[in-house]
């Protein structure tokens, strides 16, 4: 692989006064060759006018944040970075690359989630080049390479994880967004090192079920919601219920045999899980009637 290597060119600012002095000499000894007659030393002073004019087109501008790909006949010769007016050799080829931090938003992908249930998703990608010689060489268009590469990886991650965790155990794509992002980040930056770009944060933008289960996966969500809710109310109703029995029988307020118990019991959660407010039946007889 062509990896970066750093190259420090001249100063332009000093070039352009050299090649201001070198035009002026040129032009001098031109119209000097010109005024005597001098076939010889107008061919040489041509000549270096020439080799002074093309020596202008060494000079080019490097942008804070950007780097310049230099080639020359099509052999890598390094890469300049330090901004400002720059000077290198004029038969360089130069492309600049950014390097300042970007991001996309990848469109919303109909995908499987691990349990077969269709999905929408969609993810944004933070991302810069930290290696110009390997963007620029190694793929053929790396700007269209990440966005590819990373929808590639975003539809991997949703076929390996469910849409929504059924247990503390288990990571779900809804459930657990920090667990996720890291693991996508990681996942997409696999696939661009070799492209010299860095991932520096990936997350999900967009997640829902797919329209034509959407509605059926809502009640679902609704039906597991009550449950949890009504399996909550029990438990805390089964405590209470006891917390009250020992209290009586540790109090001595009142003896119950078995059944007394059972039907108390009974009443108390019938009370304690009821949706509607419990209607008192006050007993004015004696215990057992």
């Amino acid at each position: 692989m062509t990896k970066e290597i750093r190259r420090n060119v001249n100063s332009g600012y000093v070039f352009i006064a050299i090649l201001a002095v070198a035009q002026i000499v040129t032009g001098y000894g031109v119209f000097n060759a010109l005024k005597s007659f001098n076939f010889g030393m107008l061919l040489f002073w041509a000549l270096m006018a020439i080799i002074t004019l093309v020596c202008w087109f060494g000079l080019f501008m490097v942008n804070p944040n950007e780097g310049k790909v230099l080639q020359i006949f099509g052999k890598y010769a390094g890469t300049a970075r330090e901004p400002g007016l720059r000077w290198a050799n004029p038969f360089y080829a130069k492309k600049a690359v950014s390097l300042r931090i970007r991001n996309f938003e990848s469109g919303k992908l109909k995908v499987n989630d691990s349990n077969g249930s269709p999905i929408e998703i969609a993810a944004v990608v933070v991302w810069k080049v930290i290696d110009t010689a390997e963007a620029v060489f190694e793929v053929d268009d790396f700007e269209e390479f990440v966005t590819i590469q990373s929808e590639a990886a975003l539809r991997n991650l949703a076929t390996s994880y469910p849409y929504e965790a059924h247990d503390d155990e288990q990571i779900g794509l809804r459930s657990d967004p920090k667990q996720i992002a890291a693991s996508l980040r990681v996942e997409i930056q696999e696939r661009l090192d070799k492209a010299g770009v860095e991932v520096i944060e990936a997350r999900i933008s967009h997640l829902a079920y797919a329209q034509e289960i959407a509605s059926a996966m809502l009640r679902r969500q609704q039906a597991s919601a009550i449950i949890a809710a009504r399996k909550q109310i029990v438990e805390g109703a089964v405590g209470m219920v006891n917390m009250a029995l020992h209290e009586l029988k540790s109090q001595g307020v009142v003896q119950l045999d078995e059944e007394r118990k059972a039907a108390m019991v009974s009443n108390l959660l019938v009370v304690l899980c009821s949706e509607e407010n419990a209607q008192p039946v006050l007993n004015t007889g004696s215990l057992y009637s």
